[in-house]
């Protein structure tokens, strides 16, 4: 896989006159067959993007999953850049390879082996370790550091705790001491010289650059291959145009690890990654921007993409997220569905004005969401929001009233639900921690899918029953069917809205995971248990793991009847394109202050 990987990002890249080996840097004239090529060693780079443990304790993994991962792309292009320029000479071979361990099985032994024989010259790099990927990180990391293996661990959560704590954290001490280096801050430009220092056996405890961020402009842009891409569902990668946001929500981790100021990739880098994974067959993306409206350059970016389907015939397609004032922008949204967007992610978060307040949300306004989410509608886009339990005025009872509002009043297609989580590097973890208040030790449970602090109006129980009941009660057959009919009636691909409603309806019921989390097919492998668990019995884990996706599979596929039976009937109504109720209409000005 590695030596594939180089060569098609050689490809890519238009180095058309020279020929590489397998994942290395050295080059040489394909019309020169009379130079003969030196015995070279190897070092080794291993990429990894962790997963994290189930309830049970078991690593989550899939047959396909649906998330790419940004942080691995991103990594990979820029250590295959650093083989290419031979970064540690031309008598040495760097080959890389890059696993998502979501949908791909670690095999911790056969790594060991494989650096040993190699004499350990490499390294391994566990990246875009976010908290509930951070236990996972160390349970990989401890058996290759005692194997005298080079790691480093890098993300979100290394980055967030240097940056917001000026001592060091225990869990992160816990990395240091056995053996691991950390890596705070982004890697473009500052890969070289850790390379450098793993092969040399001289790497620093800790990296940190996250005062010290690199400009995007030109910089190596993210690619993985297509072998990598084929293990998510539909084949989608992804990719940032930018980082940073300007916003100053206390529950996010964004503004304290990549900044509050917009950095930005050009219209030529943006060009060069469509046209690196068109070559190899992939023509669908997900924006990873926080906010991509907030994108300076989002109209530069638009029109370049815009030239490339309309006029040179480029049918690509692009998922994105954005805030609630997006409208407001002249021609934004209308540009979007020209460039190829067909689903948005915005971040609703809360319906209650007091809530938006208390974190610092002040930019969404309740009175402008009916408005945006038509405008979206108007183009025939999809629209898929978050919505956050558990803020200071919530109640299970105020709750359940605010998605009954907005399955009433507002348009929104996917609303998918999360706990409003402390998260390591967000101000809101520190400012809890610093008083003293009671926070969950495991940070496996950081993954906005469980509680881990306390609440003033709710008990653990009822805000994860809460939690729970959102899902179910937006999620109605009825309320389903509301759906696809506004979808319908604007004009949007429903076929595949129906799709993903299926898994979003079911995915907690059915897995106990969020939908983000979920993919096809669940994989399980009995010894990749959590520390401290017993391994089953292979007859009794075995049997059980058969007969739980039996049952799993079969209530989908029930559910899939029933949900398509809603298609159908959508579908084949000859007044499905005149549909319209309470949320369709456009806001009036007696609405402005009651929605």
């Amino acid at each position: 896989m590695a030596g594939l990987g180089t060569l098609m990002f050689k490809r890519a890249l238009n180095f058309s006159r020279f020929h590489r080996t397998p994942a290395s840097g050295v080059t040489r004239d394909v019309t020169d067959d009379s130079v003969p090529m030196p015995q070279r060693r190897r070092f080794r780079v291993l990429l990894i993007k962790p997963s994290h443990y189930d309830d049970d304790g078991y690593v989550i993994r899939w047959y396909r999953n649906i998330m790419p991962s940004n942080s691995l792309a991103a990594v990979y292009a820029i250590t295959v850049d650093t083989a290419r320029r031979n970064v540690l000479g031309n008598d040495v071979e760097i080959s890389v390879t890059a696993i998502d361990e979501t949908n791909q099985r670690l095999d911790i032994g056969r790594i060991i082996a494989d650096f040993r024989r190699d004499g350990n010259f490499g390294l391994v790099g566990l990246v875009g370790v976010q908290s509930n990927q951070y236990p996972r990180s160390l349970d990989i990391a401890r058996p290759l550091c005692a194997a005298g293996i080079p790691v480093v661990i890098g993300g979100f959560h290394v980055s967030g705790m240097l940056a917001m704590f000026p001592q060091v954290m225990p869990e992160i001490q816990e990395a240091l001491d056995m053996g691991s280096s950390l890596f705070s801050g982004e890697a473009e430009g500052r890969l070289d010289d850790l390379i450098r220092h793993a092969a040399a056996k001289q790497m620093k405890p800790i990296y940190n650059f996250v005062n010290d961020l690199p400009a995007l402009e030109g910089s190596i842009t993210p690619f993985l291959t297509s072998d990598i891409i084929a293990r998510t569902i539909g084949k989608v990668t992804s990719f940032d145009a930018g980082r940073g946001c300007p916003y100053q929500c206390s529950f996010c981790t964004i503004i304290n690890v990549q900044g509050r100021k917009s950095r930005k990739r050009t219209p030529d880098d943006i060009e060069q990654i469509i046209r690196l994974n068109l070559e190899q067959g992939i023509d669908r993306f997900f924006i990873t921007d926080d906010n991509f409206a907030r994108n300076s350059d989002w109209e530069a970016i638009y029109d370049r993409i815009i030239e490339l389907r309309e006029r040179q015939g480029m049918d690509v397609r692009f998922m994105i997220q954005v805030d609630t004032l997006c409208h407001r922008i002249p021609n934004f949204i209308e540009k979007s569905k020209r460039a190829g967007v067909t689903r948005v992610f915005i971040g609703l978060e809360s319906i209650n004005q007091a809530n938006l307040l208390a974190a610092k949300k002040r930019q969404n306004k309740i009175t402008e969401y009916r408005k945006m989410l038509l405008a979206w509608k108007a183009v025939g886009i999809w629209t898929l929001a978050g919505y956050i339990i558990g803020f200071p005025n919530d109640t299970p009872e105020s709750l359940r009233h605010d998605i009954e509002i907005i399955k009433k009043e507002l348009p929104v297609d996917m609303l998918e639900f999360f706990i409003l989580t402390p998260l390591p590097g967000s101000e809101d973890h520190k400012i809890l921690w610093t008083k003293g208040v009671p926070l969950d030790p495991d940070l496996n449970k950081y993954d906005t899918e469980h509680v881990c602090t306390g609440h003033a109006k709710m008990s653990k129980a009822e805000w994860e029953a809460t939690y729970h009941e959102a899902w179910r009660d937006y999620y109605t057959y009825n309320h389903m069917e509301t759906v696809m009919r506004r979808a319908y009636a604007s004009g949007a691909n429903i076929f595949g809205l129906k799709l993903v409603m299926l898994m979003f309806a079911n995915a907690v019921s059915v897995e106990m995971l969020h939908p983000l989390q979920c993919g096809f097919v669940r994989l399980k492998n009995r010894r990749d248990r959590r520390p401290g668990l017993p391994v089953e019995p292979a007859l009794m884990f075995y049997s059980c793991f058969l007969w739980e996706s039996v049952v799993k599979h079969v209530y989908l596929l029930r559910e899939h009847i029933r949900i398509n039976r809603i298609y159908n009937r959508v579908v084949n109504d000859p007044d499905a394109l005149g549909y319209t109720d309470l949320a369709m209409r456009p806001v009036s000005e007696d609405e402005e202050g009651s929605l």
